[in-house]
């Protein structure tokens, strides 16, 4: 692995130390967020697994939030500044043999890992097939199950967005590289997703998702990743987790509503469900202080 100094922040976000490591052949850029002093000297690490489309940016105000902690939070490979992954398939399967291999070098002992949305899934079958990595499992925005009827992301939402990416994916490279990040089709997606009154909060989330949105490194492996969501769900894991297991969910979300939620919950060994209020599939920026604030009383019950 190799580190750099840790960047001061102007904007008031928790400075963070940058770091690669190497995984199969695959480069993870992961940031470390290390925490205040504490008297006890145990608190665990958290690794987080961002969502579809994101980076580790989308998930720092939760990381600022829980300050007390150390965070380690990559870019999935693909993505913002991690490459792509050579020779693997960058779906569920690939991706959470990197961020399972990216934990044993950390070597810090199991750790807290949390997913939002497609990172849900991602470490929700980390859980399951190597849960001596992970000691409790965090799932913010989860997508539970494909399937619209029992919660998973709207029937209409997701047949509009696979026609746009079947498009994105048959047309010639340039214009199906500017079809995946056009400005448009970014704003359209971050309005569906904020449900925030808040226009100062909400002019951020789009000045957010203008910046990180389309921070992909091509459009293959996105199609490839995008494929995930319709057909893969934390559901579909949720027999092998057996550690004790947070689900955070909006309580306006549409693309993973609360009724997904209530579905998972009882499939899991030792499972709790907080619901926030006033939010929907964008916890991470809409109010990420509620969210820390459950993480922290979950951790502390421990």
């Amino acid at each position: 692995m190799t580190t750099v100094p840790a960047v001061p922040r102007a904007d008031g976000v928790r400075a963070s130390v940058p770091a690669t490591a190497v995984v199969d052949g695959a480069q993870v850029r992961y940031w470390t967020y290390y925490p205040t002093p504490r008297l006890d000297g145990h608190s665990p690490v958290i690794v987080m697994v961002h969502g579809f489309r994101g980076t580790h940016q989308g998930l720092e105000l939760i990381a600022g939030n829980l300050s007390e902690f150390q965070v380690v939070s990559p870019d999935l490979p693909g993505f913002g500044a991690s490459p792509p992954m050579p020779g693997r398939k960058h779906d569920v399967a690939g991706y959470a043999t990197v961020i399972a291999g990216l934990i044993r070098q950390l070597a810090v002992g199991p750790v807290v890992l949390l997913g939002h949305s497609f990172g849900s899934i991602v470490a929700a079958r980390i859980a399951a097939t190597e849960p001596s990595l992970v000691s409790s499992l965090i799932l913010v925005n989860s997508l539970a199950t494909p399937v619209p009827a029992r919660g998973g992301p709207g029937r209409l939402g997701l047949r509009l967005a696979s026609a746009y990416y079947r498009l994105a994916a048959a047309a010639p490279p340039r214009a199906g590289h500017v079809l995946l990040a056009s400005k448009a089709f970014t704003l359209s997606m971050s309005a569906a997703m904020a449900v925030t009154r808040d226009r100062e909060l909400r002019k951020d989330i789009h000045r957010r998702h203008l910046l990180h949105f389309s921070d992909f490194h091509n459009r293959q492996l996105l199609v490839e990743a995008f494929s995930e969501v319709g057909e893969a769900g934390v559901g579909d894991y949720a027999a092998g987790i057996s550690m004790r297991t947070l689900l955070i969910a909006g309580e306006r979300d549409r693309m993973a509503p609360p009724a997904g939620q209530r579905w998972l919950l009882p499939q899991l060994a030792d499972g709790q469900l907080r619901t926030i209020s006033g939010v929907g599939h964008l916890v991470h920026y809409e109010k990420p202080a509620a969210a820390a604030a459950l993480i922290r009383e979950f951790l502390a019950s421990s």
